[in-house]
């Protein structure tokens, strides 16, 4: 249970530093396009301010955190057959969850726009580079 401790506060520590620097989310900030878990923090925060409604339209799976949660430092409490079951329903779930949002309900919080991320940026900035020097 140590170890597991130490992992999700360095989780935590990262995520911290990587706020600080202004990315919300990583996967968000290199592609363009929300990870399945975008709009979480945001989720908590409502709750945290007593406002439901708000954490489910900023994530509907916010609750689902609980029990994975607990699987996590429960392990040992579970077989591995009913871990692996767990955990393969709980990703399932993000999965489809996922793209519902992605395919139906995109907005500030779920969406697909490559042309915000920093890989295209990157990719046409090199292509302009590269055609400045050859034409």
């Amino acid at each position: 249970m140590k170890d597991e401790l130490k992992a999700i506060f360095t989780i935590a520590i990262l995520y911290f530093i990587i706020e600080l620097l202004g990315v919300t989310c990583p996967i968000k900030y290199l592609t363009g396009i929300s990870c399945a878990g975008c709009g979480m923090s945001r989720a908590w925060l409502s709750v945290l301010h007593g406002d439901i409604s708000m954490a489910f339209y900023y994530h509907p799976l916010f609750l689902l955190v609980i029990p994975m949660i607990i699987l996590f430092l429960l392990k040992d409490r579970f077989s591995p057959k009913i871990r692996k079951i767990l955990i393969g329903i709980f990703v399932g779930i993000f999965l489809v969850t996922y793209l519902i949002r992605l395919l139906f309900f995109q907005n500030d919080i779920v969406c697909v726009r490559p042309s915000e991320g920093i890989i295209e940026k990157g990719l046409l900035f090199l292509y302009e580079l590269l055609s400045s020097h050859i034409g």
